[in-house]
């Protein structure tokens, strides 16, 4: 499962592939090991991963919107990109009449970023800078940058721990009086849903292959959140806002988090899983700009995130399913997340109540 690619800081590396001393085709063990960090940028220079965000209009639109809509806020003023990917925000930001733009990213797409400013005659204002954002210099003075924008966001919001380099950049370089976060909000959503058939297809599958019984890779499927596109009919319960960042005032310890939620039955149905979604907005804007990767907006390649419960619930209306979500950054590997959900619900029909632990990567 690959996540929303852009990206300037550094994974924890995992052990190569090949065994010490190992020589495959001529090439020596150094070259032949690839960490963690390897594959993530290297997926990133790949130019499908970029269409598909391009191409995502809600995502490429709020942006294009927030930055050419307001120039009063670009005009003149020195712009950071992290994880610049094309380049696409820079260019806009260059548009909007910034003086200075340094578009940094660390994968390979950066050289054809570089390529694509030039060939938009935007190479005078546009700077891409291949690197790291933690080790990178800026010729920007002491004032810093004016602006820094970037799109920052995983599946769950947080999956791949970017906002832990853009907080690093917001530390190290934005004017710390009057520097401007784009986007700067984010809030995150729980809620429940009906989803027996595709439940059946990804997860009951395996206690019968052809004959089989290969219930062993049921527990993995039962610990791997899901990243799919639902339905919104099949949302059975109150959504609960579970936390809330702002990417200007924020620490980088309150990354990981842990939240209490309660969701209420809408109607008489079985809860198979719980979703989580986020909404984003760019609250510095003359008219706040905001988008939604819920089931009930419009389509995000971020879609939502299902944790299918051990338990189908079987839920009336106003009855209440409670209990706790938490976060962190896996110890193995940063960019993925390690989540504890547990759930409490006495309804008039079940009761239930359970502790796991999943692994988004």
């Amino acid at each position: 499962m690959s996540a929303d690619p852009k990206e300037t800081g550094e994974a924890n590396g995992a052990e190569g592939a090949f065994g010490a001393g190992v020589a495959v085709n001529g090439k020596d063990e150094a070259q032949l090991k690839l960490t963690s960090k390897d594959y993530y940028f290297d997926s990133y220079s790949h130019h499908g991963i970029h269409e598909e965000m391009l191409k995502d209009e809600v995502r490429t639109l709020s942006y294009m919107r927030s930055i050419l809509q307001n120039k009063h806020l670009f005009e003149g003023k020195t712009v950071l990109d992290v994880g610049c990917g094309t380049g696409i925000l820079s260019m806009f930001a260059a548009k909007a009449g910034a003086k200075k733009v340094y578009a940094v990213d660390f994968s390979g797409i950066a050289e054809q970023a570089k390529k694509i400013v030039k060939a938009n005659g935007l190479d005078d204002v546009v700077q891409v800078i291949r690197g790291k954002i933690e080790e990178v210099e800026l010729d920007c003075g002491e004032g810093g940058v004016d602006i820094i924008i970037s799109e920052w966001m995983g599946y769950f919001l947080l999956y791949e721990s970017m906002l832990d380099s853009v907080l690093v950049a917001r530390d190290k370089w934005l004017n710390k009086e009057t520097g401007i976060m784009m986007p700067d909000k984010a809030k995150m959503y729980i809620a429940g849903i009906e989803d027996a058939q595709y439940k059946e297809e990804k997860v009951h599958y395996w206690d019968n292959v052809y004959g089989f019984d290969m219930s062993t890779i049921k527990e993995m499927a039962l610990t791997e959140p899901l990243v799919e596109t639902v339905d919104n009919q099949t949302v059975m319960t109150t959504p609960c806002l579970l936390a809330e960042f702002d990417v200007g005032t924020m620490k980088q310890s309150e990354v990981d988090f842990s939240a209490h939620f309660n969701i209420e039955g809408i109607r008489d149905d079985y809860c198979h899983a719980l979703i989580v979604y986020f909404d984003i907005e760019f609250s510095r804007c003359h008219k706040p700009v905001h988008f939604s990767t819920g089931p009930h907006a419009k389509y995000t390649h971020w879609k939502q995130t299902i944790f299918y419960l051990r338990d189908d619930l079987t839920v009336q209306r106003g009855e209440n399913i409670s209990g706790t979500i938490s976060t962190k950054q896996n110890k193995g590997n940063k960019r993925d997340l390690d989540i504890e959900l547990e759930y409490t619900f006495a309804g008039e029909h079940q009761k239930a109540s359970r502790k796991d632990i999943y692994r988004l990567r």
